[in-house]
């Protein structure tokens, strides 16, 4: 009978312990590059700021909407160049929700063309970003 050492083992081992020692400690699954999406609005004023941000929270269309006050926005529209005092809003959402986002806003900014923009989210706190995946309500998801 062949015994066998425990330098066979000791990998294996390790690996499990530490496994066990990720899921105790609640460690998040890697996050795959690109979920998660961050949008930006312009807005004219608090009051419409607030507005969207609440409408796209209780929608679940976004996670979190940072409300960015104090921007001056130079930009050319209908063959002048204009100088306005904005906010931005930073929408945090899933990727497959950004055209779901900018259909709310459309529909609910004054600006006849507004401003909706946004970025894949590469890399960021694994727990914040799966906040974001647990929050956002999936367009795949039947709803409640």
């Amino acid at each position: 009978m062949q015994v066998i050492g425990t330098d066979n083992y000791m990998p294996l081992l390790l690996s499990f312990l530490r496994r066990a020692a990720n899921m105790a400690e609640g460690q998040v699954k890697a996050y795959t590059s690109g979920t998660a999406s961050m949008a930006f609005v312009t807005v004219p004023n608090i009051e419409i700021g607030r507005r969207l941000a609440h409408g796209l929270v209780e929608q679940k269309l976004a996670a979190c909407v940072n409300i960015i006050p104090q921007v001056t926005s130079v930009y050319t529209w209908q063959g002048k160049i204009n100088e306005d005092s904005e906010l931005i809003l930073m929408i945090k959402t899933l990727t497959s929700r950004i055209d779901d986002v900018s259909e709310f806003v459309r529909k609910n900014h004054p600006y006849e063309c507004a401003e909706v923009i946004s970025s894949k989210i590469d890399n960021g706190n694994p727990p914040y970003l799966k906040w974001i995946l647990d929050t956002v309500s999936d367009k795949t998801e039947p709803s409640v």
